[in-house]
């Protein structure tokens, strides 16, 4: 195990309350609809299904955590099949980790899968501010042909606390490319 994998582990739990505090005490919200189809979000506790399910609608889960994140804080695979859920899980590591480009492909086709059945897809992480941000800028790239920092900026306008790293922009530039066969991102959306 690498350093930055133990350092991600320690650190799991205390910045899982740290969310779950700022929930509480700010404006920030524990999950966020991004449009008709997308729901940006943290982990999604066992507790919220039965609202994610009859509220929102939701019949996806795209689940951006290494599996000991969500082991003993959330369901897994069967249990939201039980649920008439589908997870996909594309783990990556926490702070720091990138998607590969083809996890933000897979989860892009995910999304329409669901998005044509008229279901909601639950998007997390461990706090719905990174990895999972990633994600939806990708699917927001795709559907609209937005350039990254227009996506970017249209999910920041929703949830104002999602933190896209410098090398998470970059992976969104290159699916950029891969969505509009062009050869360099510019301007605009």
């Amino acid at each position: 195990m690498t350093l930055q994998s133990v350092a991600t582990r320690v650190l799991f739990y205390p910045t899982l309350l740290y969310n779950v505090v700022m929930e509480k005490v700010s404006r920030r919200k524990w999950y966020d609809r991004i449009d008709e189809t997308v729901i940006l979000g943290a982990l999604p506790f066992r507790g919220m299904s039965d609202t994610l399910i009859k509220e929102e609608s939701v019949r996806g889960v795209i689940t951006m955590n290494e599996e000991y994140e969500t082991r003993h804080l959330c369901h897994n695979s069967q249990q939201w099949e039980a649920l008439g859920v589908e997870q996909l899980r594309l783990s990556t590591v926490d702070f720091t980790g990138v998607p590969t480009l083809q996890h933000l492909q897979k989860g892009v086709e995910f999304v329409h899968k669901h998005q044509q059945m008229g279901n909601s897809v639950y998007i997390h992480c461990k706090a719905g501010r990174s990895r999972s941000a990633t994600m939806v800028a990708a699917y927001l790239i795709e559907r609209h042909k937005w350039k990254p920092d227009v996506a970017t900026s249209f999910i920041t306008d929703i949830r104002p606390h999602i933190l896209i790293r410098n090398s998470q922009q970059q992976i969104l530039e290159q699916f950029y490319l891969s969505v509009t066969n062009s050869e360099a991102p510019g301007n605009g959306g």
